[in-house]
């Protein structure tokens, strides 16, 4: 019974070795199997049509995990249609070592290349793959477009366009030429304006400073077709200091009656200052104006008059009075002044007004002469009218619209005198 049980127990032993070493050849052989499939999906080398323009590699760089996913970028042109797919895997195959070669080839120069030729985009660390062409987007110097015109006189630079199927009036403020010297380190604001109905001011703060500050700013003016013709752009010039004060540097009004033709045109005018302006044929009379909406308050300063035609050396006065529609509210008279050229007043006024008749109230200045007889009226040398567009325009209205807007502070401004009606 022993010898019996012996060769049975040899014999489960040796089938059970021979089913392990089975097992670990079947084991053995899928694990290399596996092992070759994985190694081929992550090969290094693309399939590249042998036919196709050269492809550059890009890798991820050295700071990569070794498991990195190399890509190609896809060739711009090809050369022909391959109809057979046989045919060129073959090729592949024949070639393949060769295109390798031009590969390396292509990255060391492209690596060299990176240092003169830097792109805006990058792939990873150091392929270019675009470039902005600097030229492309340069413009010449605007001193080259618009150089100012021979001359010491300070002028505006501006452009002027009405677009009839959009009812816009389109002005381009470009810069100023020949601003004074005591202006060049000042920050220069330019307000401008659409007489008469604009009430408030368009401003444009200068890039620079120095005597040819530039703007290069555009404005949009909504305006009907019938009524620019009746219509003047106004544009101050102010010059600030550090401290906020402001200067007023000059003035141009730009009347676009029979202007509109220079359509696109680039526009110099000179800027109208206190001193070059001309007296009037009755002579000019400076004011100051300022408005306190919370005291409703108007006050008046008369400055100084200039070549008036006098009728006898007897003075000068100057009768202000406030009016609301036709209606004359109050009158004040100033002291009588002598001279034989100008006239220094120096004369305060104030008047109650509130703001809702500011739109219809105004101003009436009557410069007179006094008669040596009592009884008699004085003489009259001109009359002024400042207030809004129901009394005045030009000059008189852009005064009277600037105190309104700038509250608080006074605004000078010379006026020429007229006749009275």
């Amino acid at each position: 019974m022993a010898d019996q049980k012996l060769p049975l127990a040899v014999g489960v032993s040796v089938g059970l070795l021979v089913l392990l070493l089975l097992g670990l050849m079947l084991y053995y052989l899928c694990r290399t199997k596996d092992q070759t499939q994985y190694e081929e999906l992550l090969s290094m080398v693309p399939s590249v049509p042998a036919c196709s323009a050269p492809v550059i590699l890009v890798s991820q760089g050295s700071w990569t995990t070794p498991s990195e996913v190399p890509f190609t970028l896809p060739p711009r042109f090809m050369t022909r249609i391959h109809d057979n797919q046989e045919t060129e895997e073959k090729v592949e195959e024949v070639e393949e070592v060769e295109e390798l070669e031009e590969l390396e080839e292509m990255k060391m120069e492209a690596r060299r290349d990176i240092l003169a030729h830097r792109g805006s985009l990058s792939v990873r660390s150091w392929y270019p793959v675009g470039t902005l062409l600097a030229g492309l987007y340069s413009a010449p110097p605007l001193n080259e477009v618009v150089a100012p015109p021979p001359g010491m006189a300070t002028r505006l630079c501006f452009s002027v366009e009405y677009r009839h199927s959009s009812e816009q009036l389109m002005v381009s403020l470009l810069r100023l030429g020949n601003l004074p010297p005591p202006f060049h380190g000042n920050v220069t604001l330019v307000e401008l304006r659409l007489l008469p109905d604009d009430r408030r001011p368009r401003q444009a703060k200068a890039r620079g400073t120095g005597p040819d500050p530039e703007f290069n700013d555009c404005f949009v003016f909504q305006v009907s077709g019938a009524c620019v013709p009746q219509s003047t752009l106004s544009v101050c010039v102010l010059s600030v200091e550090q401290d906020g004060k402001r200067h007023a540097v000059g003035r141009v009004l730009f009347p676009l009656e029979g202007e509109l033709g220079q359509a696109g045109r680039v526009l110099w005018r000179d800027l109208e200052t206190e001193d070059d302006t001309q007296c009037s044929e009755l002579g000019d009379v400076k004011v100051s104006l300022s408005y306190s909406p919370a005291l409703q308050r108007l006050s008046v300063v008369v400055l100084r008059a200039r070549g008036l035609q006098l009728l006898t050396d007897a003075g000068v006065c100057v009768q202000v009075s406030l009016q609301i529609h036709t209606r004359v509210v109050k009158i004040k008279r100033s002291c009588v002044v002598k001279g034989e050229t100008d006239h220094y007043f120096n004369h305060r006024m104030t008047f109650k007004l509130r703001s809702q008749h500011l739109d219809e109230a105004c101003l009436r200045f009557e410069l007179q002469q006094p008669n040596d007889i009592s009884s008699e009226r004085p003489a009259m040398l001109g009359v002024l009218v400042l207030g809004p567009f129901m009394y005045a325009r030009g000059p008189q209205l852009q005064h009277w619209m600037d105190m309104v807007n700038t509250p608080q502070e006074p605004v000078k401004l010379w006026h020429g005198l007229s006749r009275a009606t």
